[in-house]
């Protein structure tokens, strides 16, 4: 049994947010079908690496798509047309969740919007994901990850400072801002299906703006802001409030170390060869390291240049000082911890026989994750899903596809 046994959703989402989200709740056991545009699909359909198959050719099937969607079963659906519009509303009216991230009011114009819907269904869970949300003056506008980075302040405490080889800001590595959206939209869905089962019976409209998202996210460095009026500093790999806590240069390659507390900055300047540090009071706290970091960070460093990052590691890992290397992703999927955790798995695949997954990191005690079925082919179940949910008769179905509705 798992932990959302039963439980349906319609994702019309694209792209990474929506379909993270969706995904997430396919892993947690929900019934997911993914509703997609004949003939082309879902946009990440056609971005990112081809997967290859057995035999080490390119198959149609894309990174982006398979990072988002497995668990789901697709159909096509043109809801440009009125009989697409009923399809869809047919299966809002027996589901529990749906989720779309079209830009405001785009899908009022098919009748497929959160009020057209709920009136079909009162007990449905409604989730918006879009850019700026439903209100306000930017609602209106289209954006992408690269835009909520550099909005929300993201960008501006990214990257070496100014002045610094390679200063100015930077983005984030991977579309942060999407995929934080998606855990927000996971957390709020459950909620309203515990407030829609626990207390009111009906079901509520979950209004998610991307920007809002990657504003709120950046959490304790806003709060710098606001409570100072400054904003906080750019420092590359060091932190403006802890010492230290960045990136070193060893004798082969780079070491990360985030010393938390004077405890551990002790036992750090043990191992270095520096018992004298701990005991200046420039560096007696975290607060005066912070403050003197320009003094300090040329002493550890020197020191750490000396060996290589194995061997610091090893010393560090002995003492209770937190650091680690800087993995490339084959060191990543091949590090005994990871291997351990399971973080990578294989999912049975249609076209490419298995498409390699980063698994989901829950681990529940009595709903284990559920892996049951790969990120399906461009309209794989429609078929299935008609007849199983809306009881259609494969001549309506073909009467459909005659007609390109489906």
């Amino acid at each position: 049994m798992s932990s959302l046994n039963g439980v349906r959703v319609l994702d019309l989402s694209r792209v990474f947010s929506g379909p993270w989200a969706a995904q997430m709740l396919a892993d947690f056991g929900a019934d997911v079908v993914k509703v997609e545009r004949p003939g082309r699909g879902d946009d990440v359909r056609h971005q990112g690496l081809r997967a290859r198959d057995a035999q080490g050719q390119e198959t149609r099937e894309t990174s982006s798509f398979l990072a988002m969607n497995r668990g789901k079963r697709s159909i096509t659906i043109d809801i440009a047309q009125p009989a697409g519009q009923a399809l869809v509303r047919q299966l809002a009216a027996d589901s529990d969740i749906v989720i779309e991230n079209f830009k405001a009011g785009d899908l009022a114009r098919y009748g497929l919007d959160h009020v057209a819907l709920r009136a079909v269904n009162p007990r449905l869970v409604y989730c918006s994901i879009s850019g700026f949300g439903q209100s306000g003056p930017y609602s209106h506008l289209p954006g992408y990850d690269p835009l909520f980075q550099s909005m929300s302040g993201l960008m501006s405490i990214t990257g070496h400072a100014d002045g610094e080889p390679g200063g100015g800001p930077i983005r984030v590595g991977y579309s942060v801002g999407d995929i934080t959206a998606g855990f927000y939209a996971v957390s709020a869905i459950l909620a309203a299906l515990r407030h829609r089962d626990m207390v009111s019976g009906e079901g509520q409209h979950i209004d998610l703006a991307l920007l809002d998202a990657q504003v709120a996210s950046i959490s304790h460095v806003a709060m710098m802001y606001l409570v100072s009026g400054q904003q906080p500093p750019r420092l590359g790999n060091a932190s403006p409030i802890t010492c230290p806590w960045q990136s070193f240069d060893c004798a082969d390659g780079q070491i990360v170390v985030a010393v938390g507390n004077d405890t551990q900055f002790v036992a750090f300047c043990q191992v270095l060869g520096l018992p004298e540090l701990p005991t200046d009071e420039r560096f007696a706290t975290n607060p005066q390291r912070a403050r003197h970091r320009l003094l300090l960070v040329p002493m550890l460093a020197q020191a750490l240049a000396q060996q290589t990052v194995r061997h610091w590691h090893h010393a560090f890992e002995a003492v209770g000082v937190p650091s680690g290397p800087i993995n490339t992703f084959a060191e990543v999927f091949a590090d005994p911890q990871i291997v351990h955790r399971e973080m990578r798995l294989d999912l049975p695949h249609s076209s490419a026989g298995s498409v390699p997954q980063v698994a989901n990191p829950v681990k529940f005690s009595a709903t284990p994750v559920q892996y049951h079925r790969a990120p399906p082919l461009l309209g794989e179940h429609t078929e299935q899903v008609l007849g199983e949910r809306l009881a259609l008769s494969p001549e309506h179905i073909a009467d459909l596809k005659r007609n390109q509705v489906i």
